[in-house]
Order: C-alpha cells, then structure tokens, then sequence
C-alpha cells in the first residue's frame, strides 16, 4: 500500500508555486476534482428539488450523492446523514435539540480535551435547562483524558456525554468505546466532536460507540460544510423546531432552507478522492477508502517521526506538548524565551504556513495552563518528508 506522492499533488493547483502547508486541522488545500465537482454543479441546469425538470433532478442528485458518500465514509445509512453550515452550527442545533428534553437534576459530561464547538453549546444549553456541567479531567503527563475522573463524573443522571474523538491541538484520541460503553451504561447518549479524527483515520459510527458524530469535509480535502451522522431510529425521536410546509422526513427534518448542492457535489468528490489516495485500492467506495486511509495513515505516521525526531535534535528550544501514546499527526509545540507568532511570520516569509494560536482549544489551554499562542504543526496528505525539512530549517534559522 503506497500514495504516489507526485500524482496526488498535481490536482492541488495551490501547491504549485511552492508554499508548504502545515495548517490541515484548521482546513486543507483543495484538489481540482472538488473545485470542478463545484463548479459543474453550478453551471448545469440547477433549480430547488424536484422530480420533473432536468433542474430539479439535478438537485435531486446532488444529495442523494453526497448522502451516499458520507454514509460510505462514515459507516452510516445514508438517512443517518445531515448536511450543515459547520460542525460548530451542527452541535449548536442539535444541543438544542436535545436539550428539549432536560430538566432540573439532569446532567451531562463534556471533556477538558475538546475544541470549545463541543464545549460551549453544551454548556449554553444546560444553563437555559438547568442542568448540570460535569468534567471529564486531563492528566497532565500524558495529555490523555483522565477515565477516573469520567467514572466519577457518571450517573443515572446523566443525559449526555460529549467527547472528541482527537484533539485538534494534542492529537490525542481517547479511547472512544470504552467511553461510550460507560456512557450507555449510565443511560446517556454519546456525542463525539469526529472534525480532526476523519481527517486521519477511517471511521465507522457504530463501531466507536458514537450516537451522533459530526466532521466538517474540509479538513479533509473538501468545501467548507459540516456533517452530522446518526442512526436514523435516533434522529427520528428528535423533534427541531421547523417551518410548517417543510418537510418532516429524517433527515431533511434538521437542514433548514434550501440546501448549496454545489457545496453537497464538492463534499461528494471529497470523499471519492479520498477512496483514490492509493491507486491501488479496489472494491467499494468503502473498502476503497479503508485502503487508502490506511496507506495515509502509513505515510503520516513516517512524517511524523520524522518532524518528532527533527524537533528533538533542537533540544530545549522547543517543548512539544502532544504526548498521548495514540495521537494524529498534529504537534503543538512553544518555543523556549521566543514568541510562537513571530515564528509563525518567521516561517511564512520562507514559504511555510505553520499557525500559532490555540485553535479554540480553550478548555485544553486552559487545564494543561498552556502559552497562548503556542505554534502547532499538522500534516495533511499532501505532505513530504522535503517539507518537513524545510519546516525544521526554517523554525531552526529562528530559534
């Protein structure tokens, strides 16, 4: 199993005039199959859904395809799969779906781990139901959620249990079954934040534990859009407030307007391009995609040693705080008496795009009492062990 590097970073217009991108948890560059999936949806005849003109079922098409294409990607039936703005909009929609349905002495567990898109909804909609906040703590030295902590957290209370499944700073991915299993257990639904886990691993729902799993398509070569999925049994007991003549049909029920098919075309051709990384790939689109997320998984797990190891010949310059045994490719680091945006404007003017900030990892910042900014550097598929050389130079001639 190999991804042949050169073919893959000819369909990416913007890695030809010799900028290096380290910045995939915050978005990926865009190969050409998905801008021309974009534009070909918008300039064929296009209209609302419908079942008459060649207009309406083009639109008709365009998401039932992208339906199809999420359900592969993520082991879902393709009613399980809901198309929105963003994850953080997603969660935002459904915390207050759920919420619906909590009352005074209910609680609900969120993670000191996560992005705040699956911190803050959460807890807004627990203060206007009046529910209880728990935490599920991290520990410092290995930067891997703190399961006692979770177990204490737990109860028959518990209506919710919100988690990442990878950190988008850390890179760490808790052990998703076991929490859920505990969760299901307590009588609590399970909600995992999946945006920088699908990036880098092939995902299967159920398998995890997930009851609803939400990812945004571009952090993986993908338009700007997210994704929820679910079991459709689920979403059917959940009841949005809504139009009147829209429809009530799951999962229609929860996108709201008439829906950007060309952004649906684009995630579609996401997924398809994914399901090629490895020419050798052969089946279905799904097993397709097992193959080839795991020759990515190969190919990053070599950049990443390969960064690790560069960044340890720096010796006390630099301290990486992503430590967990099972990570992503994604290293947030500090830089010993030096400044990480300047780093960050040190590296751009050499033609590496590494950003410095906290990535609205507030709770993991704020428990692990990290610098704000910190520099973080996350590989993408497109990535080469000559990049990570120059990154390495460049933060080297800096320090």
């Amino acid at each position: 199993m190999a991804i042949d590097l050169t073919a893959l970073r000819a369909h990416f217009p913007s890695l030809q005039d010799g900028p290096v991108f380290f910045d995939g948890p915050g978005g990926t560059q865009t190969p050409r199959p998905v801008a021309h999936a974009i534009a070909a949806t918008l300039s064929a005849p296009l209209s609302n859904r419908g079942a008459v003109s060649p207009s309406e079922l083009n639109a008709e098409r365009a998401v039932a395809d992208f339906r199809a294409a999420y359900a592969d990607l993520l082991a879902v039936p393709a009613r399980g799969v809901v198309h929105g703005r963003s994850a953080t909009q997603l969660t935002y929609d459904f915390s207050r779906h759920l919420a619906k349905d909590w009352a005074p002495g209910d609680e609900i567990v969120l993670s000191r781990l996560d992005h705040d898109c699956n911190v803050r909804p959460w807890i807004q909609a627990a203060e206007r139901a009046g529910v209880t906040v728990r935490w599920i703590e991290i520990d410092a030295g290995t930067t891997e959620l703190d399961l006692a902590s979770y177990e204490r957290a737990l109860s028959s209370r518990t209506r919710l249990v919100a988690v990442t499944a990878a950190s988008n700073v850390l890179g760490t991915k808790p052990p998703l079954r076991r929490i859920a299993d505990l969760a299901h257990e307590a009588g609590a639904l399970v909600y995992v934040d999946g945006v920088h886990y699908a990036a880098h691993a092939l995902v299967d729902v159920p398998t995890l534990g997930a009851d609803l799993f939400v990812c945004s398509p571009y952090k993986f070569l993908g338009p700007h859009c997210g994704v929820l999925a679910a079991a459709p049994e689920l979403l059917e007991t959940l009841r949005p407030d809504k139009l009147l003549p829209s429809t009530d049909a799951v999962p229609e029920r929860f996108e709201f307007g008439t829906l950007p098919y060309e952004t649906l075309a684009g995630a579609t051709a996401a997924v398809d391009f994914l399901a090629a990384l490895d020419p050798a790939a052969e089946g279905t689109r799904r097993e397709r995609l097992a193959h080839s997320l795991a020759s990515l998984h190969e190919h990053e797990t070599v950049l990443r040693g390969q960064l690790e190891e560069g960044l340890r010949a720096l010796g006390d310059a630099v301290t990486v705080h992503a430590k967990a045994a099972d990570r992503t490719p994604t290293l947030l680091m500090t830089l010993e008496g030096r400044d990480a945006r300047a780093a960050q404007a040190h590296l751009a003017a050499r033609d590496v795009v590494a950003p410095a900030g906290s990535f609205y990892a507030y709770e993991p910042f704020t428990a692990l009492k990290l610098p704000d900014p910190a520099l973080r550097v996350g590989l993408a598929p497109y990535n080469t062990a000559q990049e990570v050389d120059r990154f390495l130079e460049g933060l080297a001639s800096f320090l």
